[in-house]
């Protein structure tokens, strides 16, 4: 039997009254997680006025995403891992409160140095998403892990959208500025909702030491094959995916397009698919389908980067390229998560950090490698280099595939 799809055991759970996932509250988590990953892709789109109000390069202005994810994998590593020892409502609260805080020294800062110091702050405390999802997994019954984190996380698609669209339109307005000081708003009134709202639980709850959790952290990729496994392909899947909406904006706003703010955002809303890819495939992993949506999702992703390489040509194709990249980079992740998850219901923050991990160096890399390549070689280069890293990741899934099979078929 596949290790990815093998049967899990039921873990006891403590005699606290498990708190409902209703509908409100599952509504109330996918707005969270909108919000929270909104402040690390808004930047993208002003990247242009950025590098022009600071007197920098575009390739220089190119390392504020950069720093945002490196903050976002400092996060993942010494905040996530904490929902498994303390609880996870004050934590959800705390870091929407200093999500408010970073946003506005952002848009406040006069000097690149000092913009980066709060884009990677703003990063850390954007982990609240795998804080968010890992709450909802532990809420969900097991028959509907996978369509609780895939609906969690159609709220992080959705977040991703919006917050180009809405970035851009902000900074026509009234600047780049004032998109953070936007963002800080709205994080401190979520902040507000949260208290009011969400209920408190401490289901299994570790009785550990703070080094000894982290510790435990890593050694989870030691025992965990799933989390090796799909990690990498996290890492892949969303190189690719950032290598895309991390230089786009460049051939877009320069001639002979010379795109809006507004126009580059609107651009976002062609990945609605991966919404829906979102909410689907955690139905699709909890019915057993997890290896097959996968290798479906890599073959899309790979063949994305044909149409998208014409974007200067054709923003038709661009709009194709998008909306086939989008849902299949969230298909994959959906799955990823619901199969990791279900592994361990033991470590659901642990997990979701340690897995993220991967997704945070894949999304640093893709963004510094592909601001690079564009200044050096332009945009088929970029779109060339998204597709080596899709197929990459196509070929390892077939190489685990086999792997997997291998084994089951020398088990007696």
């Amino acid at each position: 039997m596949n290790s990815e799809t093998r049967p899990v055991e039921p873990v006891a759970q403590s005699t606290e009254t498990r708190p409902a996932l209703d509908r409100f509250l599952t509504l109330l988590l996918s707005v969270t997680c909108a919000l929270a990953v909104a402040n690390v892709y808004f930047v993208q789109p002003l990247l242009g006025s950025i590098a022009q109000s600071l007197q920098i390069s575009p390739g220089l202005a190119g390392v504020v995403v950069t720093a945002t994810q490196v903050g976002y994998a400092l996060g993942l590593v010494f905040i996530v891992a904490l929902g498994d020892l303390v609880n996870r409502r004050s934590l959800m609260i705390s870091q929407t409160l200093l999500s408010a805080v970073a946003l506005v020294l952002a848009g406040s800062a006069g000097q690149w140095p000092l913009l980066l110091g709060a884009m990677i702050m703003v990063g850390m405390m954007a982990v609240l998403v795998q804080i968010v999802v890992a709450y909802a997994a532990t809420l969900a019954s097991a028959q509907q892990r996978g369509q609780a984190v895939g609906t969690v996380t159609s709220g992080v698609v959705l977040g991703i959208l919006l917050a180009r669209l809405v970035s851009g339109v902000i900074a026509d307005l009234a600047g780049w500025r004032a998109v953070f000081f936007v963002s800080a708003g709205l994080m401190t009134m979520l902040a507000w909702v949260l208290a009011r709202t969400v209920p408190s639980t401490d289901i299994d709850r570790l009785d550990a030491t703070y080094p000894a959790l982290i510790g435990s952290l890593f050694k989870l990729f030691v025992t965990e094959r799933t989390l090796r496994t799909r990690g990498i392909l996290a890492s892949l899947i969303f190189a690719a995916f950032s290598v895309l909406w991390s230089s786009m904006v460049l051939p877009l706003s320069a001639p002979p397009l010379s795109l809006s703010h507004t126009q580059i955002g609107l651009f976002g809303l062609a990945g609605v698919a991966g919404a829906l890819a979102a909410a689907k495939a955690g139905r699709w992993a909890d019915r057993g389908s997890g290896q097959r949506t996968t290798g479906i999702a890599l073959a899309l992703l790979t063949l994305s980067w044909l149409p998208t390489a014409y974007a200067q040509a054709s923003l038709v194709a661009l709009i194709v390229g998008v909306i086939v990249l989008d849902f299949a980079v969230q298909a994959v992740h959906v799955t990823n998560q619901s199969l990791i998850l279900a592994a361990r219901p033991d470590a659901h923050s642990r997990l979701v950090g340690a897995y993220m991990c991967f997704y945070s160096i894949g999304s640093a890399l893709g963004a510094a490698a592909a601001t690079q390549v564009y200044a050096l070689w332009g945009w088929v280069a970029v779109c060339l280099l998204g597709a080596l890293i899709s197929a990459t990741a196509l070929a390892y899934w077939i190489w685990i595939d086999l792997m997997a099979g291998r084994e089951s078929g020398s088990r007696p």
